[in-house]
């Protein structure tokens, strides 16, 4: 049984996609702090955060769409990270794309899971 959200390779990884948007978003130009940077920063953000408020809910329901909200920030990234592709070429955003991949299909096994204990 997990007792931590810390505990959950779902958070650990999202953790990380974390430090790699923000890492990747420095290279961004200093036009887009209010834009992109701060976008994509804040939906990173939002996804271990939202594993994390959900998991200490003690709730399946509240869980479940906690996790569903991690996933839409998770789509909200992938698309602005397909706008930053597309207007800034020459950064390389190959790691953070492989983290959200990664963290997406982890949401997207846990969510069925639990939808099924449901």
């Amino acid at each position: 049984m997990i007792s931590s959200y810390k505990e959950l390779v779902v958070w650990q990884r999202s953790f990380e996609l974390v430090k790699e948007i923000y890492r990747t978003t420095k290279m961004l130009p200093r036009d887009e702090v209010y834009g992109l940077t701060s976008q994509m920063r804040r939906a990173a953000v939002s996804i271990p955060s939202n594993i994390a408020e959900g998991h200490q809910r003690k709730n399946l329901r509240e869980y479940l769409q906690f996790l569903r909200i991690s996933y839409g920030s998770a789509a909200e990234l992938e698309t602005q990270l397909l706008i930053s592709k597309e207007i800034y070429t020459k950064i390389d955003f190959s790691e953070s794309e492989s983290l959200l991949k990664e963290v997406q299909k982890m949401l997207n096994v846990l969510i069925q899971k639990l939808e099924l204990k449901f």
